[in-house]
């Protein structure tokens, strides 16, 4: 990815804005102004808002960064619920059907990541 980080920082305070009464821990700093309340006003790909239909709203760090990352800046997201769907989100809306070759590349730092992450 290229352009303006969107660096994502966590604090002391508590964030209750998760999904489904999940409480995430930190407050979410970012130079992304917009937030983006629910996934349909993403304007993502039909076929991966049925695929994301048990999601009922965006997680904190989603709502932040599915965004900028699907508009090409760099994202960098250190806190919050739902990272991996935020990344998976974003790459599968980029992503062209047609085409038969590799298209992304998630590297992991850690095997539970990668494990976390081979399927999608």
């Amino acid at each position: 990815m290229s352009g303006d980080a969107a660096d994502y920082n966590s604090s002391r305070e508590r964030d209750h804005g998760g999904p489904g009464g999940m409480e995430l821990e930190g407050v979410i700093e970012s130079n992304w102004n917009e937030i983006t309340d629910n996934f349909d006003d993403m304007n993502l790909k039909e076929t991966l808002l049925r695929g994301i239909y048990g999601f009922e709203k965006p997680s904190a760090i989603q709502q932040r960064a599915i965004m900028p990352f699907i508009k090409g800046y760099d994202v960098i997201a250190q806190s919050g619920t739902g990272k991996t769907a935020t990344f998976a989100i974003s790459i599968l809306q980029q992503l062209d059907i047609k085409l038969k070759e590799t298209q992304a590349l998630v590297p992991a730092p850690t095997r539970e990541l990668a494990q976390q992450t081979c399927c999608f």
